[in-house]
């Protein structure tokens, strides 16, 4: 695995503290009806991505998730300022404003959505993957999904077609608890879901994912056995969501106390404390960071607020058209 050195707990208390203002600026003005439809955060899963992104080969490999999938293509190179865009339906978006909150995607940096089907992009990740592997390119795909998407029967066909062929595939549950508002414990007979993995002999294991060095090793391992033709990997990182499942979420299914005893261990809170310990950066030179994720944020809202929605005339410049297809006559 890369190394992590005192440049990778400041890089990651950067971009992780980025991407939690990011999102934060997002549930204001979903609140002043300037994002519309869903708006799912991630605040206090950072840790997931930050240390898949150490693992990872950008460029080379992909990523594929659900729809809490605002800050990931951050993290794999999209300009913030078009993500905030796309959210507010601007055409300065990655969509052209079409997307939305749930359909984020750009294939040039090979993120490959956001997807609003619950466990729809679990298929389509190891599709991806089918598709490295045909055309004998070296990339691994990341899949993403949640606790509740884990129960969906996609799930069992794309992990035993992901075995059968070896695709280079690490599918990684985020399990933040409560999927839609119902706790694990009540959606199944098992809490870890991480031995669905047991059943088709595929490499599984549960992650502590409040911890980016943990994640960061877990996703190593898995990467580098797909990369080798070893086949797909089953991870379930333990994490949690400090936010409801989205805006309109009243969270009666838990308490307050429970969200601030797992606030204990946020992992923004984690990074600084070791940044602190070992004096990897002195506390002016963290106040700069935080004056400076708080500028880009300022600087990705004013970029949405002033770029111009879509022309009406767009909805049939990005439709296909084939003059000579062969099955509707004219």
């Amino acid at each position: 695995m890369k190394k992590i050195t005192k440049e990778t707990y400041v890089n990651w208390y950067r971009d992780m503290l980025f991407w939690r203002k990011f999102e934060d600026k997002l549930a204001a003005v979903y609140i002043q009806q300037k994002v519309r439809g869903f708006l799912h955060l991630y605040n206090g899963q950072e840790a997931v991505l930050a240390g898949s992104l150490h693992a990872m080969e950008l460029g080379k490999d992909k990523m594929i998730t659900a729809y809490r999938n605002h800050v990931q293509p951050i993290g794999m190179g999209v300009d913030p300022k078009a993500v905030m865009a796309e959210l507010y339906g601007k055409v300065t978006g990655t969509s052209k404003g079409m997307g939305g909150s749930m359909h984020i995607f750009s294939k040039e940096k090979g993120f490959y959505g956001g997807h609003g089907i619950v466990g729809g992009q679990i298929p389509l990740g190891a599709g991806i993957a089918f598709g490295d592997k045909y055309a004998g390119r070296d990339g691994v795909t990341l899949t993403y999904f949640g606790d509740g998407a884990a129960r969906q029967g996609s799930l069992h066909e794309a992990f035993n077609m992901a075995m059968l062929w070896k695709l280079p595939v690490v599918f990684i549950v985020e399990n933040n608890g409560y999927a839609m508002g119902t706790s694990v414990e009540r959606t199944a007979n098992h809490t870890d879901i991480w031995k669905l993995g047991l059943g088709y002999e595929m490499p599984c294991g549960p992650v502590d994912g409040m911890n980016p060095i943990k994640v960061a090793e877990a996703v190593d391992e898995a990467i580098q056995r797909a990369r080798r033709g070893d086949g797909p990997t089953f991870l379930e990182m333990k994490t949690y969501r400090y936010r409801g499942h989205s805006m309109s979420d009243a969270q009666h299914y838990r308490t307050k106390d429970e969200v601030e005893e797992y606030k204990k261990i946020d992992p923004i809170t984690q990074v600084l404390d070791v940044i602190k310990e070992k004096k990897y950066a002195s506390q002016e030179e963290i106040d700069t960071i935080d004056k400076e994720v708080k500028a880009l944020v300022k600087e990705c809202e004013e970029f949405a607020e002033n770029s111009p929605y879509p022309e009406v005339n767009q909805l049939y410049d990005v439709v296909y058209e084939q003059e000579d297809y062969p099955f509707i006559k004219r």
